[in-house]
C-alpha cells in the first residue's frame, strides 16, 4: 500500500504527547470502538495509537488503518486521521463490509494478503492471532500464515537453549513466528515481543543489534519480519529534563576539615568561599581558603584522584599555559587549562611530542571538515523548501521526525501556489548558504559586526537556539559556508568553555547597559562610585551584582561582574540549547579539539575572492573554445580592476550560489564550458559556468555583465521575502 513513511512514527506519540482529538473529550478513546477491527482495545504497542475524530465521530487504531489494503493518505498530517481523509476511511470501511475475516469470519477484513492468488483477508488483531506478517515498511505489505516471510538458519546451529538477548530467558533457537535471529550475529536470538518493545522505545536512530551494534542489516530484517520501527528519537531523548542533572555543577567542600562557618554547600563567586571542583573527576569539591587555593584558575584533585595520579611517582604536571585567542578584559587576567598529567618521557619522546601536538593545532580546517563529512551516507533525503516561507520551511525539514543529518540533503523547491506541484531542484550549498544569512539577520544573535547570542524568551521556547546549532553543524558537515560573524567571547566559550571566557566591553550590544559600565570604570572617587551604585540600585540587586565597595579599585570588579552577568550569565540557557545543537555530527568536539582551526572560519568572514582565485577555482573539463577561455580571464581582471559593474561575488553566486568558497571547497568542483549562445548561464546545482562564444571580448563583457547583473536582481528581488 503507498502509503508515506512520514506518519507511520507516530505510533508511539502516545507515550509522549495526549492526542489532541482525545483531549477534547476526557475517556472517550477508551470507549470507542474501531471501524475497522470493532475492538475497544486501547493497546499502542499491539495496535498503534487509537485516534478518535470527535467531530465525525469516529475511531480507528493506527495500524488498522495503515494495514488497510484499500486506502491511501491524500491529505496533510492535520487533515482527518494521521492524513487519511475521513471521506477514504468511510468508503474503505463501506469495501472491507463486504469482505469476510478468514480468522474469526466476521465482516470487515479490510487487510489482505499481498501473496499472488490468496484471497485470506482478516482484520488486523485477527492478523496477529493468526500469526501474520505486517512490513511496516516499502508498500505495507502484509502476508498470511500460509505465505509471511521466514528466516532461514542452517543446519549446523547450534540446538541448545540460549538466551534472549533483551530478556534473558531461555529460549529454543528455532525460527518461529514469535522466536527471531539477529542477521549479524549467529548466537543473538530474541523474543519478538521483545524486539517489538525494544523497536518502539529505541527508535529508527538507536534500534540495533544488542551483540554486535549492527543497525542497517539487523533493521533491514527486522524490517522485512514484521517488526515495527517508529521513525523518532528514543523515549529516552524524549523526556523533558531527562538529562538535567548533567547540567548541575557539584557544590560541596568535602576537605576532611572545612572553615566555612556558613557551612559545606555555602558557596560565594568570587570570594574565599567559592567551591572549586576536582579536575579530574568533578564529584569532590573544596572552597578555595579550606585547600588554601589563591583562585579559581588554581589546579586542585581530590585525595582519591590524586592518589591514582600520583602514586609511585609515575606522573608529572605539565606546565601551565594561557589559552590561545583568550580575549582581555577591563581587568587583564590570565587563564589555564587544566593541566594534563603526562607519563614520563625520555627528552627526545618528549621533542616528538611536542612536535606531534603542534601538528595536531596546526592542521587545515578543510581536511578537519573533510574528515567531519565522512560521516554522511550516500542516502539522499529531500528537503522541501519553499522560498516564499523559506525560515520556516528550513525549520520544518531539519525538524522532520525523519530528517537524519547524516543522510546526503537535496533540496527541492516548491511553490505553494503552483496548483501543478512541481517541483525544481535547487543547490545544496546555495541553500546553506542563505541559512547562513539568515541566522547571521536573525534575533538569535545580537551585535553589528562580531556577534552574540541574544535572550529570546520565545526562541528559546520554540527551541530555535538548538536548531541554530544544529543548522551550522550541518552547513559545515555537508559543505555550506561557515558562519564568519561570531564574536571571539562566543566562540571561546564554545571552546574553552565560560567560565575560562573573559568578555570586553564591545561585546554589550545594550546601549544602557554600555554607558552604566563606562560611568563605573570612569568613576574618579568612592563617593561618586556609590552615588552610581544607588542611581542603578534596582539594576544591579536583580542581576545579582551588588557589592560593599570599600575601595576605588572595586569599580573593577563591579564592572567585570556586570560584564560577566550581561554576555555569557544571562544568556546561559540560549548558550547551552545552541551548544546541544552544535553538537551534530560531532562538531563541536571538533572545534573543543582544533579550536585555533575553527576559529578563523567562525570569527571572520572569507578574505575576499580575486581574478586568480576565480581563475584557479574554475577548471575546463572539456574542449573549450581558446578565444572564449582568453576573453574570460580578461573579463576576471577587468572586474578586479573595477572596470565592471559585476563584483568576483557576483561572478560565484551567479555558478554556484554562494558569495564565497566554503572552508571544505565545493563539491562538484566548478567547472567552465564555452557554447554557442547569446549569454551566459550558471547551473547552481553543478556549479557549472557556461560562457558564450563571441567574436568580440566586448560582446563577451556586455553579455556577462548583462546577464549576471540582471539574473542577480531577480534573485535579490525573490529572496528579499525571506531574507
Amino acid at each position: 500500500m503507498p502509503v508515506s513513511a512520514f506518519f507511520y512514527d507516530r505510533v508511539v506519540a502516545s507515550f509522549q504527547i495526549g492526542s489532541k482529538m482525545n483531549e477534547s473529550k476526557p475517556g472517550g478513546s477508551q470507549n470507542s470502538t474501531c471501524v475497522f477491527c470493532r475492538k475497544n482495545d486501547d493497546c499502542p504497542i499491539k495496535y498503534g495509537e487509537k485516534k478518535t475524530n470527535e467531530k465525525w465521530n469516529l475511531t480507528v487504531h493506527y495500524y488498522c488503518l495503515l494495514m488497510s489494503s484499500g486506502i491511501w493518505q491524500r491529505g496533510k498530517e492535520e487533515e482527518g486521521v494521521y492524513g487519511f481523509l475521513i471521506e477514504d476511511i468511510r468508503k474503505e470501511v463501506t469495501r472491507a463490509s463486504k469482505l469476510k475475516c478468514s480468522v474469526c469470519k466476521k465482516t470487515g477484513a479490510s487487510i489482505g494478503c499481498v501473496a499472488p492468488r490468496c484471497k485470506r483477508s482478516y482484520h488486523f488483531p485477527c492478523g496477529l492471532q493468526r500469526e501474520c506478517i505486517f512490513q511496516f515498511t516499502g508498500n505495507f505489505a502484509s502476508f498470511c500464515w500460509k505465505h509471511r516471510p521466514v528466516q532461514i538458519i542452517t543446519s549446523n546451529n547450534c540446538r541448545d537453549s540460549l538466551l534472549c538477548t533483551i530478556c534473558l530467558e531461555f529460549i529454543e533457537p528455532i525460527p518461529t513466528y514469535s522466536v527471531l535471529r539477529s542477521p549479524c550475529c549467529k548466537n543473538a536470538w530474541f523474543h519478538r515481543d521483545c524486539l517489538q518493545v525494544q523497536a518502539i522505545n529505541a527508535g529508527v536512530f538507536f534500534f540495533r543489534c544488542t551483540l554486535c551494534n549492527n543497525s542497517d542489516i539487523f533493521q533491514k530484517e527486522m524490517l522485512r519480519m514484521g517488526i515495527h520501527i517508529p521513525e523518532k528519537d528514543a523515549s529516552w531523548e524524549l523526556e523533558e529534563n531527562a538529562y538535567q542533572e548533567l547540567l548541575q555543577h557539584y557544590e560541596h567542600c568535602d576537605v576532611r576539615r572545612c572553615r566555612c562557618k556558613e557551612g559545606r554547600d555555602y558557596n560565594v563567586p568570587d570570594s574565599k568561599w567559592e567551591i572549586k571542583r576536582c579536575q579530574c573527576c568533578g564529584s569532590s569539591g573544596t572552597h578555595l581558603a579550606c585547600s588554601s587555593l589563591q583562585s579559581w584558575e588554581q589546579n586542585w584533585e581530590c585525595c582519591e584522584c590524586r592518589s591514582i595520579l600520583y602514586s609511585a611517582g609515575e606522573f608529572q604536571k605539565a606546565k601551565k599555559h594561557a589559552l590561545p585567542n583568550t580575549n582581555v578584559g577591563i581587568n587583564d587576567c590570565l587563564l589555564e587549562e587544566s593541566s594534563p598529567k603526562l607519563p614520563r618521557q625520555s627528552p627526545g619522546d618528549q621533542c616528538k611530542d611536542l612536535l606531534r601536538q603542534g601538528s595536531k593545532f596546526r592542521r587545515d580546517i578543510s581536511t578537519l571538515i573533510i574528515e567531519l563529512g565522512f560521516q554522511v551516507k550516500k542516502r539522499p533525503k529531500k528537503v522541501f523548501i519553499n522560498k516564499a516561507n523559506f525560515w520556516n520551511s528550513a525549520l520544518d525539514g531539519f525538524r522532520n521526525q525523519n530528517f537524519n543529518p547524516s543522510y546526503t540533503i537535496e533540496i527541492v523547491y516548491v511553490n505553494e501556489n503552483d496548483h501543478f506541484g512541481r517541483e525544481q531542484p535547487g543547490s545544496k550549498q546555495e541553500f546553506l548558504s542563505l541559512l547562513m544569512q539568515q541566522l547571521e539577520n536573525s534575533s538569535l544573535f545580537e551585535g553589528s559586526l562580531s556577534k552574540n547570542l541574544s535572550l529570546n524568551s520565545q526562541a528559546l521556547k520554540e527551541n530555535l537556539y538548538y536548531e541554530a546549532g544544529k543548522m551550522v553543524a550541518i552547513s559545515l558537515v555537508h559543505g555550506g559556508p561557515s558562519p564568519g560573524f561570531f564574536s571571539q567571547t562566543l566562540f571561546n566559550c564554545l571552546a574553552y568553555g565560560p567560565e575560562n571566557t573573559q568578555p570586553i566591553l564591545d561585546d554589550v550590544s545594550d546601549f544602557d547597559v554600555a554607558q552604566i559600565m563606562i560611568r563605573i570604570n570612569t568613576a574618579a572617587t568612592v563617593d561618586d562610585l556609590n552615588s552610581l551604585i544607588h542611581d542603578y540600585y534596582k539594576y544591579l540587586e536583580f542581576i545579582g551584582c551588588l557589592r560593599l565597595i570599600t575601595s576605588i579599585s572595586d569599580k573593577y570588579m563591579l564592572a567585570k561582574d556586570i560584564l560577566v552577568y550581561h554576555v555569557i550569565k544571562r544568556v546561559q540557557a540560549p548558550f547551552e540549547s545552541f551548544k546541544q545543537g552544535l553538537k551534530t555530527l560531532g562538531v563541536l568536539e571538533k572545534i573543543q579539539t582544533y579550536p585555533e582551526a575553527f576559529f578563523h572560519i567562525f570569527c571572520h568572514k572569507p578574505e575576499n575572492l580575486s581574478a586568480k582565485i576565480l581563475s584557479d577555482l574554475f577548471t575546463v573539463h572539456t574542449l573549450s573554445d581558446v578565444q572564449t577561455l582568453g576573453f574570460w580571464n580578461s573579463y576576471l581582471q577587468a572586474v578586479e580592476d573595477g572596470k565592471s559593474t559585476v563584483t568576483m561575488e557576483d561572478i560565484l553566486i551567479f555558478a554556484t550560489g554562494c558569495k564565497s568558497i566554503p572552508p571544505a571547497g565545493f563539491k562538484p568542483s566548478p567547472s567552465i564550458e564555452c557554447l554557442h549562445m547569446d549569454f551566459p548561464v550558471g547551473n547552481k546545482c553543478d556549479n557549472c559556468l557556461a560562457l558564450p562564444i563571441t567574436s568580440t571580448y566586448k560582446e563577451f563583457q556586455e553579455s556577462m555583465d548583462f546577464a549576471i547583473k540582471n539574473t542577480l536582481r531577480l534573485e535579490k528581488e525573490e529572496n528579499s521575502h525571506f531574507i
